[in-house]
């Protein structure tokens, strides 16, 4: 853990200067974890309730939080499950797995952070066509430029299935772009 985090960490657990502590987290994580859980949910509104359950979870957890990991990645890994049990719910709404990838894809072309963004827009609607740990592992390796091992102790898998799922998430995401 870099000097940085482990003060930082100090602070959050120092009951007299966790409130400061945690904005410094914020301020730190929020437009990342923002821009992570946004890929995964495309919503807006949906995107910001996960991020303050994400929050929510920080502030009530970080006591027991070891250090065994960067406190970097014990968050991402937080946000991208909390990312995770949303799409679970909305997954669930849905009967058909269809459905619910169009149910996306209408919020992809309603969403305004991709007007204008054609390209942008071809390769979200190919990377909603992903199996969901290919989608994950794909936007934390590409968009977020995330190495194997940060990846691994973020999802609790292997590097090479890691490596595995983006490798089949780049020809997936090649052969649909080639066909669109």
């Amino acid at each position: 853990m870099h000097s940085e985090e482990q003060e930082l960490l100090e602070e959050l657990k120092n009951p007299a200067l966790k409130m400061a502590g945690f904005r410094k987290l914020m301020q730190l994580y929020q437009e990342k974890l923002y821009s992570v859980i946004r890929r995964m949910l495309i919503d807006h509104d949906d995107t910001n309730d996960a991020l303050q359950e994400t929050f929510i979870k920080v502030w009530n957890k970080v006591d027991s939080f070891q250090g065994d990991a960067a406190l970097f990645t014990w968050v991402y890994k937080i946000a991208v499950n909390e990312a995770l049990q949303s799409l679970r719910k909305r997954k669930r709404r849905f009967l058909k797995s269809s459905a619910y990838k169009e149910n996306f894809v209408d919020m992809l072309q309603s969403e305004q952070a991709f007007d204008g963004e054609q390209i942008q827009l071809i390769l979200q609607k190919a990377i909603i066509e992903l199996p969901e740990k290919q989608q994950l592992v794909f936007n934390l390796k590409y968009y977020d430029e995330l190495s194997y091992e940060q990846i691994a102790e973020i999802t609790g898998s292997s590097i090479g299935g890691l490596k595995a799922n983006y490798h089949h998430a780049v020809k997936k995401i090649e052969n649909y772009l080639k066909s669109n």
